[in-house]
């Protein structure tokens, strides 16, 4: 890639963490972090996540390897279940953030975000998805991006935590 793109990654932080997990693998997240920047030319990586406490060593490692984290309040429901869905907050950071990037990557397989994928590329600011989990990618964010999707599950040589 080449050095003088200044692209930013929005990164769908609970879509790529059940999406790797689905594959039976984690994410080291050194080296995606190093890869965005080799093979997108990243600047910036937004991660956005739901916060929860007893994950701050989680957002502590994040912030170590140069994401930017952006928190949504989570909500725990009667199952035991979290909610924290932070496709909005995306969006509009991507929208804030839209005159400062040259092309955008965006990490994640929920198809709705493929009428974003859609705009970036009538704007000409739309580098490329990055699918965490092919069988379970959104045929509709597929669409969108016309091709211009990968598979992560096709990067776990250089992207698997190895307990380094």
């Amino acid at each position: 890639m080449d050095k003088g793109f200044k692209n930013y990654a929005f990164i769908d932080g609970q879509n790529l963490n059940l999406g790797i997990q689905s594959l039976g693998w984690k994410i080291d997240y050194k080296k995606f972090r190093v890869y965005l920047r080799e093979k997108y030319g990243v600047q910036k990586a937004y991660y956005f996540i739901g916060y929860l406490p007893e994950n701050s060593n989680l957002y502590s490692s994040l912030q170590q390897h140069s994401y930017i984290l952006i928190f949504k309040p989570t909500l725990r429901l009667k199952s035991g279940h979290v909610k924290g869905n932070c496709d909005a907050e995306l969006v509009l950071q991507e929208m804030i953030d839209i005159k400062k990037y040259d092309k955008a990557v965006l990490v994640s397989g929920d198809g709705d975000f493929g009428c974003l994928v859609r705009y970036l590329l009538k704007q000409g600011k739309f580098e490329r998805v990055l699918s965490p989990n092919k069988e379970n990618c959104s045929h509709l964010l597929i669409k969108a991006a016309k091709g211009n999707i990968a598979h992560m599950a096709d990067l776990r040589n250089k992207l698997e935590y190895n307990g380094e």
